[in-house]
């Protein structure tokens, strides 16, 4: 029994191969390093570099390793640039899932774990948005998200592949330095940009009908996010029949933009900062938190770190950006 972590030299999917490692599974690394860093990945884990477009490869490293699972979270994900590539995306996510899935299937691998995104709602015009709340994402990134679901689901309902479509939330923190976020896409390195430069941080619009007139976002910390797969893995590798999971994975407490900014000048010593106001950007929703009650039933799994834990996390690694 081997788990392939497709991703797995990334941000996310270190973090995953390192709490697999952790509870004693034997993982396989697949990754095409365009955004992966080999150095993530322990030395003791087979690092296989390549894409997930490539058929050839991956039923050689299905044979090779004998695995039995597959926890694919290798995607493009900024939101900006799938607007302006969609095919890219398209080609990326969907196709490349769609020839992982084949592989799996002629394989016999019989559980998957997706990596999904809050990005599938769009922008739900609710408090809490549980896992039944109507999917209608509003660009590229989002709707290779949701097409991978359907497809996952129906692929893993054919040939009888048990599937755990993992929705993440915000995703912040790291669990050591070495592993921090090293893209600058996310509200907490992009305010650690602005800081460390001497600039103001920026928030994309003031006048959103929230208590301080800026966006509320769930933010989860990565290393309570790579215990999850851990927790989803697990419970598809159980006897019994076919499983089909759909998750929200976040704390189901919101931040505004605002508060974390002034959070972040806090736990970095840079009080006294003041942001600097700009336009909305098209397509923000005002409110995203999740309801995270399914997965607790579902898995035992709740959310251990609180925001001031990703912050101080991540700032720890913002130093070493560039040695990689």
């Amino acid at each position: 029994m081997s788990y392939l972590i497709t991703g797995g030299a990334g941000y996310i999917g270190s973090h995953v191969v390192r709490a697999l490692r952790e509870a004693g599974e034997p993982v396989v690394v697949l990754d095409n390093l365009t955004t992966g860093i080999a150095d993530r990945v322990p030395e003791d884990v087979p690092l296989v570099v390549g894409s997930t477009l490539d058929r050839a490869l991956l039923d050689r490293t299905f044979a090779a390793h004998e695995i039995t699972d597959v926890v694919h979270l290798a995607a493009k994900k900024q939101v900006g640039e799938s607007v302006e590539m969609p095919l890219h995306y398209y080609r990326e996510n969907v196709h490349g899932l769609q020839t992982l899935l084949e592989a799996m299937a002629a394989a016999g691998v019989g559980r998957f774990v997706f990596s999904s995104s809050a990005a599938v709602y769009g922008m739900p015009d609710v408090d809490l948005v549980t896992e039944d709340t109507p999917c209608a994402p509003i660009n590229p990134y989002g709707e290779t998200k949701l097409v991978g679901e359907w497809m996952a689901r129906a692929v893993g309902k054919a040939h009888g592949i048990s599937t755990a479509c993992l929705r993440y939330f915000n995703v912040a923190g790291a669990a050591t330095p070495e592993l921090a976020d090293t893209g600058v896409f996310n509200i907490v390195p992009m305010v650690f940009e602005k800081l460390t430069e001497g600039a103001a941080p920026r928030i994309f619009g003031d006048d959103y009908d929230t208590p301080d007139g800026t966006c509320i976002r769930d933010y989860i910390h990565v290393a309570d996010l790579a215990d999850a797969h851990v927790a989803a893995a697990r419970r598809l590798a159980e006897p019994g029949p076919v499983r089909d999971l759909t998750l929200n994975i976040g704390r189901g407490e919101g931040v505004s933009v605002r508060e974390m900014i002034d959070l972040i000048c806090e736990v970095t010593g840079h009080q006294g900062v003041t942001a600097q106001v700009t336009p909305r950007r098209p397509g923000d929703p005002a409110r995203v938190v999740a309801a995270a009650d399914r997965i607790t039933r579902e898995l035992g799994w709740k959310a251990r770190h609180d925001v001031r834990e990703m912050i101080a996390s991540a700032w720890a690694g913002w130093g070493l950006r560039g040695r990689h």
